[in-house]
């Protein structure tokens, strides 16, 4: 099927239209660069959503994969791997790294299924009549029901009220209106500290560590939202870790697998500890072949220290991008970027257009661009790219 042909209306099209009708058929990638089924070649500058972050294929994450399907792929969670369990410790390695604090880790098919955990151990943690969950206008946090409750973008819940109870949004950066919708039966607060889908906001100096003080002050738990920023992404392990704040929860997914589906919420032990048998639980949580690529991740992140591989990378990137006509302004971190295009120019034709040249990005808002290519990027294809986007500017 061509990919200029794709029918996403009636008897043609196999899927649900929830997407809408896609430009490109990709047919394979290799690192920063995919082919479509025409055999056209383009350069992957948004990484699958900032999930191929150690590129597209890797042949590590590859072999990892395909070793532990002709191994053990399944088994129910009666029973124990040795994957799973090897991966949490990863998992849990990498918290106590970046926190100081001892927890444990629950694995999930999602960044949505996280959060979903996370706000129900938050409940859990609270006891009743302690259930409320504040986040952010313009904050992202899945699509599931609760997640979509959680996600500070009203346009996205009205097609779906009554929407459940027990959330409340206030502006993001604003701690004042933070602190004024904190009574008895808020529970947590569940903060991302870019916000990636609502136009790659990063938080203002100081405002993740009111919010930890305000939790510490009301027994409130502050639930990180890592499943963008996670995995080296912005510079850090952790996106928290520019803020020095230590979180209660966190979730993750995306990066972690390099594409396979996994997610994971992590939380300090007497936070974990609130979960007893039968309070939560997944088909495929810790199963094998998912744990596989996430242990795998893990070791080839930490072999090419991708943290700082991300935070160079991105500094070159940002510094490109900020000298190049047509840009007015560059925020983000590490290499979770937006380019602010200048004069009110239109994202989406600018998307479209780099796209024909062969570019893949993301109209984040009206008039930015999201930039987030794998971290085994090179300098030539960030050249490649920006030099593409300024023919298109000009």
């Amino acid at each position: 099927m061509s990919a200029h042909t794709f029918d996403v209306q009636g008897d043609r099209c196999p899927f649900m239209p929830v997407f809408g009708a896609p430009q490109v058929m990709f047919a394979r990638g290799s690192g920063t660069e995919l082919w479509d089924v025409d055999g056209k070649r383009y350069l992957d500058f948004l990484g699958g959503l900032a999930v191929i972050s150690l590129g597209h294929s890797n042949p590590v994450i590859a072999d990892a994969i395909c070793e532990q399907a002709r191994t053990l792929m399944h088994v129910s969670n009666l029973f124990a791997n040795p994957v799973a369990t090897e991966a949490a410790q990863m998992v849990n390695a990498l918290l106590r790294e970046a926190t100081g604090e001892a927890g444990q880790t629950f694995f999930c098919n999602s960044g949505a299924e996280a959060n979903e955990a996370a706000m129900k151990l938050a409940r859990k943690f609270g006891g009743r009549g302690r259930h409320v969950v504040v986040s952010a206008y313009g904050s992202f946090h899945g699509r599931t029901l609760a997640a979509l409750a959680a996600t500070g973008q009203p346009a996205k819940h009205e097609p779906f009220f009554p929407m459940p109870e027990g959330f409340r949004h206030v502006a993001f950066g604003d701690l004042e209106a933070l602190q004024a919708a904190i009574d008895p039966s808020v529970g947590a607060v569940l903060i991302e500290t870019v916000q990636g889908e609502g136009g790659v906001m990063p938080a203002p100096d100081g405002y993740l560590r009111g919010i930890r003080d305000l939790c510490d002050e009301r027994g409130m738990l502050m639930i990180i939202d890592e499943v963008q920023t996670g995995f080296a992404r912005t510079g850090r392990w952790f996106g928290f870790q520019h803020h020095d704040v230590v979180p209660d929860v966190v979730t993750m997914a995306k990066a972690m697998g390099n594409g396979f589906p996994v997610g994971a919420v992590w939380a300090r032990l007497d936070v974990a500890s609130a979960f007893q048998p039968g309070d939560h639980g997944s088909t495929y949580s810790g199963t094998a072949i998912a744990t596989a690529a996430v242990r795998a991740v893990i070791n080839e992140m930490r072999r090419i220290d991708a943290p700082a591989l991300s935070a160079a990378k991105g500094a070159y990137l940002s510094a490109k991008l900020a000298a190049t006509p047509g840009v007015d302004s560059v925020r983000g971190q590490g290499l979770l970027l937006a380019a602010e295009l200048a004069d009110g120019r239109d994202a989406k034709v600018a998307y479209a257009a780099l796209l024909q040249r062969g570019l893949v990005t993301n109209a984040v808002t009206g008039t930015a661009l999201r930039l987030a290519p794998p971290i085994t990027v090179s300098h030539a294809e960030i050249d490649e790219a920006v030099a593409m986007i300024a023919e298109v500017l000009a």
